[in-house]
C-alpha cells in the first residue's frame, strides 16, 4: 500500500430543522416544533468543532457549506457568531467559498444583508419548480412567485454567486413541461443550476405512498438530455451529473467531495472524512443524528468512528469520481487511497469490456454510455 497524502479540506455544517418535511427528502431533517433555540444549537456546533479541531491541526479549510434542513431558519446574528468561531478555531483560506442553503418559504429575506456581512458569499436556493402545481405535489411550502422574489432579494442584497435547484421527472410532467419549467429558471440568470431527477428514496413519505404517473425510463432520459442541451445552449457548463455553472462558477465545495477530498462535518447527523498521512489511514466520523441527543452530547458528539478498508476506499472513490465530467487521474487515486492503481483497474475490467470506460497509464475516462450507466460501474466494486 502506498503513502496517503491528505487532500484539500472543507467544512460542512448541518442544520437539522425545516418548517415542513418534504415527502421526497431523505436527509436528516426534522419538522420544527415550537420556538427554535438558536443559541443552544450554535453552542453545540462550536463545541463539536472544538472537539474535531485536533483532527486537522495545521490544515487549511478551503470552503464551507451550511446545509440542512434549512440553515436560513437561523438569524444572521447566529450565523455570524458561528462563522466567527470557525475562523477563530480553523485556518481558513482568505475569500474562501462559503455557501448557505435557503428555502424560499421561510421568510428570512430580511437577513440576506446580515448573512453577507457574516461572511456568506454563495447562496443555494431550493426552488425545485416554477410551477405551483408541481410545488404542491412536492410538498413545498413556497409558491413560484415567492421563489422568484427571494432570488431577486438575494441579488439586491449583493450576492453575485447564486445556485438554483430544480427537479425534473415529476408526477404527470411531460417532456415539454419539463423544458418550459427549466427555461423559466434559466431566464432568472443564476450563476449555477442544479438540475436533477426526482428519485424515490427509502425512508421518505414518497416511498410509503409513491406518486402515480412518474415518467417512464425513456421519457426520463429524454428529459435529462433535453435539459443538458438547453443549459449548454444558454451558457451553462456541465461539470457533474446534475451541476451546471455559468462562466465557470462551479461549486468548489462539492467538487472537493467528488474528488475524494477531506471534510469535517459538524452538526446533528453530520459525517466527516479525514485522511491521516502519518498513520496512512482514512477515517469517517458520524455525529449523533437526533437534534435533542446531539445538543446534550456532553462534549462528545461522535456516534461512530470507522477506519476505511481497501474495499471501502475503492467503492467510495469511484462513487464520487464517476459523477464528474472529467477523467479519473490514477496518480490522484493512489495518493488519496494508498492503493495501487492496478487493483482498481482489475476491478473495472468488465466496464472496459463493455466500453463504459477507456483506460490508459494515467487515467480512466468514462464514455458517453458509461456516464449514463455510472451506477453500474460502481456496482463492480461491491
Amino acid at each position: 500500500m502506498g503513502q496517503i497524502i491528505p487532500p484539500p479540506l472543507s467544512l460542512y455544517i448541518h442544520f437539522p430543522w425545516c418548517v415542513k418535511k418534504c415527502p421526497y427528502c431523505d436527509f436528516n431533517s426534522h419538522k420544527l416544533k415550537g420556538e427554535l433555540n438558536e443559541e443552544q444549537y450554535i453552542d453545540a456546533l462550536i463545541a463539536d468543532l472544538e472537539q474535531d479541531v485536533p483532527l486537522v491541526w495545521g490544515r487549511t479549510v478551503n470552503s464551507i457549506f451550511m446545509g440542512g434542513g434549512t440553515p436560513s431558519l437561523f438569524s444572521a446574528k447566529s450565523i455570524e457568531r458561528l462563522l466567527n468561531a470557525v475562523r477563530a478555531l480553523l485556518n481558513c483560506k482568505p475569500d474562501m467559498e462559503v455557501t448557505m442553503e435557503v428555502n424560499p418559504g421561510t421568510g428570512e429575506y430580511d437577513n440576506f444583508i446580515g448573512y453577507k456581512k457574516a461572511g456568506v458569499n454563495r447562496l443555494s436556493i431550493g426552488v425545485q419548480s416554477l410551477k405551483d402545481e408541481n410545488l404542491k405535489v412536492l410538498g413545498r411550502i413556497h409558491s413560484s412567485a415567492q421563489a422568484i422574489d427571494v432570488y431577486h432579494k438575494a441579488r439586491e442584497a449583493g450576492f453575485d454567486n447564486i445556485n438554483l435547484d430544480m427537479m425534473f421527472a415529476l408526477p404527470d410532467q411531460s417532456i415539454g413541461e419539463a423544458k418550459e419549467d427549466l427555461l423559466s429558471l434559466i431566464e432568472l440568470n443564476p450563476n449555477h443550476i442544479s438540475y436533477y431527477q426526482l428519485t424515490i428514496e427509502a425512508n421518505t413519505l414518497f416511498a410509503v405512498k409513491t406518486p402515480k404517473n412518474l415518467p417512464n425510463n425513456e421519457n426520463l432520459e429524454e428529459m435529462y438530455l433535453q435539459g443538458n442541451k438547453l443549459l449548454e445552449e444558454k451558457g451553462y457548463q456541465q461539470y457533474e451529473v446534475s451541476a451546471y455553472g455559468k462562466e465557470k462558477r462551479f461549486c468548489l465545495h462539492n467538487i472537493n467531495y467528488w474528488q475524494f477530498g477531506d471534510y469535517l462535518g459538524i452538526g446533528a447527523g453530520a459525517h466527516s472524512k479525514i485522511s491521516f498521512g502519518a498513520s496512512n489511514e482514512v477515517k469517517r466520523y458520524v455525529k449523533y443524528k437526533l437534534p435533542r441527543i446531539y445538543q446534550t452530547a456532553n462534549q462528545d458528539f461522535r456516534l461512530e468512528t470507522k477506519t476505511l478498508g481497501q474495499s471501502d476506499l475503492l467503492f467510495e472513490y469511484m462513487l464520487n469520481g464517476v459523477r464528474l465530467k472529467k477523467s479519473i487521474n490514477l496518480k490522484s487515486f493512489a495518493q488519496s487511497t494508498g492503493i495501487e492503481p492496478q487493483i482498481l483497474l482489475d476491478k473495472l475490467e468488465g466496464a472496459e469490456r463493455s466500453k463504459w470506460i477507456k483506460v490508459n497509464k494515467k487515467r480512466i475516462e468514462l464514455t458517453d454510455a458509461g456516464y449514463l450507466l455510472s451506477d453500474e460501474i460502481v456496482k463492480l466494486l461491491l
